[in-house]
């Protein structure tokens, strides 16, 4: 539990008010009183909690900053839709900005809308270290990490069920007969591609196939490298005959390779992320989907409910995913 004020004014043998006026740097206490004090909010780590004082002195923002990978994505702009509605009746403002999976522009942001006491943060996670955020939670400011956990940072997180989801696409595609499986995946260091080349691992073990490292092409970070990557696939001595995609950015430029290359059969396919075209294209796209939207309104709920008060330890939900056949899954080799 953070030590309080009172907590300062017990160990230092002094008033509460005296606490009080110390922290907010009064003259009106004497010298040694005043070193007295400190050392006792030194050896206790007392922190003055800003975000409630702001509260109560009516200071605080009326925003909430949201930092994702990259606002252009129709992933992260459904995030964003999600939250917007969840706290429009809060009268919040969301404030968004893309990293582009570069941390040092991810700390650069946080730090900026800390700088502007945003009422809270939510976080789509990029960086290897967050721990500079554990003095803003200390202070009271709430913060949720969405798609990603936090790394070396205690806080509320809201997932999506990576493994499960792959593991459902993989086993699908096994059960229409195919043996050889290619796996299209984001940056390999990536929370996300890690668990959905985890899922892919687990369908084959369970299915009794070999993993094989020729068929997984990881770090196909846009359309055009995922392009390159099923293109280098399909030229192996024994090419796949079916593919799964890690996200909706692989599964468009897959697509967009296919419809320039002549294949005898085409090639089967699950997506991880479901999109618009997804059911008029030809043949429709099967896909592992969940719904963007409601994950960004259940961040919205819980970092709201954080700002009502709600103190109890961090918070981790794991939101389950659901396979939609279509056609482009159900295919034989």
């Amino acid at each position: 539990m953070r030590p309080t004020m009172t907590d300062v004014a017990r160990a230092a043998n002094v008033s509460l008010k005296t606490v009080s006026r110390v922290v907010n740097e009064e003259r009106s206490v004497s010298g040694p009183t005043q070193l007295s004090v400190q050392q006792a909010i030194r050896d206790l780590g007392y922190r003055r909690n800003e975000h409630a004082r702001a509260l109560r002195e009516g200071r605080l923002s009326r925003m909430l900053g949201l930092v994702t990978k990259d606002v252009s994505n129709p992933f992260y702009a459904a995030l964003a839709r999600g939250v917007e509605e969840e706290v429009r009746d809060r009268a919040l403002l969301v404030v968004a900005g893309s990293t582009d999976e570069d941390s040092e522009r991810e700390r650069a942001l946080l730090e900026l809308l800390c700088e502007c006491r945003v009422g809270g943060l939510l976080v789509v996670p990029t960086g290897p270290d967050h721990s500079f955020l554990a003095s803003e939670l200390a202070l009271g400011t709430p913060v949720v990490f969405v798609d990603r956990p936090p790394c070396h940072l205690a806080a509320d997180t809201i997932l999506i069920d990576n493994v499960g989801g792959a593991r459902t696409a993989v086993l699908h595609l096994v059960a229409h007969g195919h043996r050889r499986v290619a796996y299209v995946g984001d940056l390999a260091g990536v929370f996300t591609t890690v668990g959905r080349l985890q899922g892919y691992r687990e369908a084959l073990v369970a299915s009794g196939l070999p993993f094989d490292q020729e068929l997984v092409r990881l770090g196909c970070h846009d359309s055009k490298s995922a392009e390159a990557a099923i293109i280098d696939l399909l030229s192996l001595a024994v090419p796949p005959t079916a593919v799964f995609t890690g996200n909706n950015r692989i599964t468009s430029g897959v697509l967009r390779a296919l419809a320039g290359v002549g294949m005898a059969r085409p090639l089967a396919m699950v997506a991880f992320d479901d999109f618009e075209l997804a059911p008029l294209l030809s043949p429709p796209v099967t896909v592992v989907a969940h719904d963007p939207v409601e994950l960004g309104r259940r961040a919205a709920r819980l970092i709201c409910e954080r700002l009502d008060g709600d103190a109890g330890p961090p918070r981790r939900t794991v939101v389950p995913t659901r396979l939609i056949p279509r056609g482009s899954g159900e295919a034989g080799p």
